[in-house]
């Protein structure tokens, strides 16, 4: 972690712990710009922040920490909502944002740039009405502020996508009421970013408002329906006229407890059309938005390649919920993981790693493998005969038995990707890295993106074999690196 770097950052950004703010700040350092982040946990953003960039301890609620923050600071990224802390989050959004206009004022912040909610004026759910206020509070400071009114947001990490991907994902049979035909004009992460850091460019001067969203007005309903296709996923939905917003929220806790206490706020605003009704947002920025299908595709590429990258460790994993059964879910994956320490070398480490499959087999429970590789053949799938093209070294696209190989790192990692059918996609990885004081670290991680309720059946279901086989493949790796080091 680094504490205040070197250059004076003239950008404050908040929120860089979420999934709006994480992906500003890529954006920003991707375009040279360093970056001040203020947070009340300087540690959850350790290794998140580049070099050029740098964290400082900062709580809207208490004004005497944000002076030290706003120092040199010219714009600053109001990302911050209470939504999920308190019943009463009007309130307290409106006591955050004073003390953030008042410490920007006192410093002489040039631009305050803030992401609120589109909807009319009239009739706002508690969550939409308490967007707008905090707006107006930050206008009151004197300092001018740019304020993106956007709809729902498509991408990994998004409250709303989640919302929508846990229920769809969940329930092949869903009864919806009158709120899923109400008009949205969503709007894909990476557009919304790419508004955000736009607005750096605006010539300074008074404040201003832009609506922004998507390129297409859609329902709730249709929303659903693209994701599902785009999942291979069947779902009949059921319109009802009787249950209300405040009935869907009691509803939603059932299905998705994990977002049901953020949840149910937005769902009471469902009732509210959120869609563009100012262009100006298009003739102030070049920047054309995605439609509804490019958004949903975009938003799960981005995640996959996200995953793809993700060097499994006990922080990557601390992020996810550990699950009473079937390990840690992050996302709409689930994830079973372990790791041995050896006191040997990452090249001999590897070693046994890189043999894996073919001729020698799985190293544990080949019956197993071999039992599995009949049923996939039953199905029409690959099974487990394809072999390896080398016995020694792999590299990737090469064929392993039902995996193919995705990533191959010599000493360092193997990543597989699962070619048998499954109601779902699966990955088995293999990360080395070297201890302190010697020896090394190998941890095995198998991860699943289930499609659907039959594809979280399927994992749960056979949990204990996922357990008892990889967790002696693990084994079997320690035993042959450790008996065949010098």
């Amino acid at each position: 972690m680094t504490i205040e770097a070197k250059p004076q950052p003239k950008i404050l950004l908040t929120g860089a712990t979420g999934c709006i703010g994480g992906r500003l700040l890529d954006a920003l350092e991707a375009n040279g710009r360093p970056v001040r982040c203020m947070t009340r946990r300087p540690e959850a953003l350790n290794g998140k922040v580049g070099p050029q960039s740098s964290i400082v301890r900062g709580d809207c609620f208490d004004p005497a920490s944000l002076a030290a923050a706003f120092s040199g600071v010219e714009t600053a990224y109001y990302l911050v909502h209470s939504m999920g802390g308190s019943t009463d989050f009007e309130a307290r959004d409106r006591e955050a944002a004073r003390n953030f206009g008042d410490a920007a004022r006192v410093a002489g912040v040039r631009r305050i740039v803030y992401v609120g909610g589109l909807g009319a004026a009239e009739g706002l759910s508690k969550h939409l009405r308490s967007r707008h206020e905090t707006g107006e509070v930050l206008r009151a400071s004197g300092v001018p502020v740019i304020e993106f009114r956007s709809g729902i947001v498509l991408g990994a990490g998004s409250l709303s996508f989640e919302l929508i991907r846990a229920l769809v994902e969940r329930l092949p049979v869903m009864v919806c009421p009158s709120w899923v035909r109400t008009p949205t004009q969503p709007i894909a992460l990476a557009d919304l970013v790419a508004y955000l850091v736009a607005s750096i460019d605006l010539s300074h001067g008074e404040s201003r408002l832009f609506e922004i969203g998507g390129a297409d007005v859609v329902s709730y309903r249709e929303i659903m329906r693209e994701y599902a296709r785009q999942r291979g996923l069947r779902r009949l939905l059921i319109p009802v006229p009787l249950l209300t917003p405040r009935l869907s929220s009691l509803w939603l806790g059932l299905t998705t407890p994990v977002y049901a206490r953020v949840g149910r706020e937005l769902v009471d605003g469902l009732r509210n059309a959120t869609v563009v009704n100012d262009a100006a947002a298009r003739t102030a920025f070049p920047i054309t938005p995605l439609g509804l299908r490019a958004a949903i595709t975009r938003a799960t590429g981005e995640e996959d390649e996200a995953f793809a990258t993700t060097p499994w460790s006990e922080g990557a994993l601390a992020s996810g919920t550990v699950l009473r059964w079937g390990g840690v879910r992050i996302r709409s994956r689930i994830i079973h993981s372990a790791a041995v320490d050896l006191p040997v070398g990452t090249d001999a480490a590897f070693a046994p790693i890189r043999r894996i499959g073919g001729d020698r087999g799985w190293y544990c429970g080949d019956w197993i493998w071999r039992l599995r590789g009949l049923f996939d053949l039953l199905l029409g799938g690959v099974g487990m005969n394809r072999g390896r093209r080398d016995p020694e070294n792999l590299a990737a696209g090469d064929v392993l038995d039902c995996w193919r190989v995705d990533v191959c790192e010599p000493n360092v990692r193997l990543r597989l990707t699962a070619e048998m059918k499954l109601p779902g996609r699966g990955w088995l990885e293999f990360d080395v890295t070297p201890r302190d004081g010697g020896g090394s670290r190998v941890r095995q991680t198998a991860v699943f993106d289930p499609s659907g309720l039959w594809g979280r059946f399927y994992w749960h279901a056979l949990y204990p074999i996922h357990v008892l086989l990889f967790g002696g493949l693990l084994r079997s790796v320690a035993r042959r690196a450790t008996a065949s080091a010098p």
